[in-house]
């Protein structure tokens, strides 16, 4: 069967001057213009192409993959808007529409918003949505607290960022566990958190549980070994520094360094922390890293 908006694999049937047709079967011959034609491409061969619809509407094949397929959601920019919606520029010669009735807000030439892909069931043509809520469920029944996930930062609310999960749902990093710059459109690793009573979804992108304080107490060791046993990164400074050099929250550094004053392996000063002679990187506990590297 054809997935119009997907990867196929289809066979050619024959050349022509201006490139290749190849078997849609139920849809008929499918064109794959000259060139996108492989070199030495004989009929029989089977060839991995993107389907979708030209500016007159004909199903067309392509070999180049867009920014993204039906049912993906991506971040793209806006370069034209008509009498009837926005084209976004997914990196195919024809533009991606997003009908005015799939617009949460106006939508605005140079401006890049996070969409998902869609095939309407009427027409059968490829388009996009920035109403996410329509197209991607709030609540889950599967997910689990601290299960990882992919995440694509998708908007910004009163309570903190929505985040597209794992292309399927959508959930809520609050603003009060944000200790790093985030923006629209990007895409990074976070966790469950929890799955509320009403199985909506909360997010966090860091785990405070004892394994992940064991890689930071180590890291920490490392860094000040690196660094001649002394670091001005204190419980006093600012959290952009803190996580440009670890990667976690202020509160989460301030813990796992009283956790290491108290074992002796380190002295905090009120302007740098220092290594203590007899700190030794055995001494900690293990990190997930070592096991790694002892298995």
């Amino acid at each position: 069967m054809l997935n119009i908006g997907k990867i196929n694999h289809l066979q050619m049937v024959k050349s022509v001057d201006f490139g290749i047709y190849l078997d849609g079967e139920e849809a008929g011959e499918i064109l794959l213009p000259s060139r996108y034609v492989p070199a030495e491409c004989t009929p029989g061969d089977s060839l991995e192409v993107f389907i979708y619809r030209d500016s007159e509407d004909r199903l067309i094949a392509t070999t180049e993959t867009p920014y993204a397929m039906v049912d993906q959601c991506a971040y793209l920019k806006v370069v034209a808007i008509n009498r009837i919606g926005a084209f976004l520029d997914w990196g195919l010669p024809k533009d991606l529409l997003v009908p005015f009735s799939e617009q949460h807000k106006p939508m605005q030439v140079d401006y890049s918003y996070v969409v998902y892909l869609y095939l309407d069931g009427e027409t059968n043509r490829i388009a996009a949505s920035t109403r996410l809520y329509d197209h991607l469920s709030e609540k889950s029944f599967y997910f689990k607290p601290q299960q990882a996930v992919d995440l694509l930062i998708s908007n910004r609310t009163e309570m903190g960022y929505q985040a597209v999960v794992d292309g399927t749902h959508l959930g809520l990093i609050y603003s009060n566990e944000i200790f790093q710059p985030l923006k629209i459109g990007q895409r990074l690793r976070g966790h469950i958190k929890q799955i509320r009573p009403d199985q909506k979804i909360d997010l966090c992108l860091q785990l405070d549980d004892q394994q992940t304080r064991n890689v930071l107490a180590h890291r920490i060791l490392d860094y000040l070994q690196a660094h001649d046993g002394t670091s001005t990164l204190t419980d006093k400074s600012p959290p952009e520094a803190i996580y440009k050099a670890f990667g976690v929250s202020k509160k989460k550094y301030k813990k796992e360094l009283g956790g290491l004053y108290r074992s002796k392996r380190i002295l905090i000063e009120k302007e740098k922390i220092t290594l203590l002679p007899h700190a030794e990187k055995a001494d900690t506990p293990t990190s997930p890293w070592d096991q790694n590297k002892k298995s």
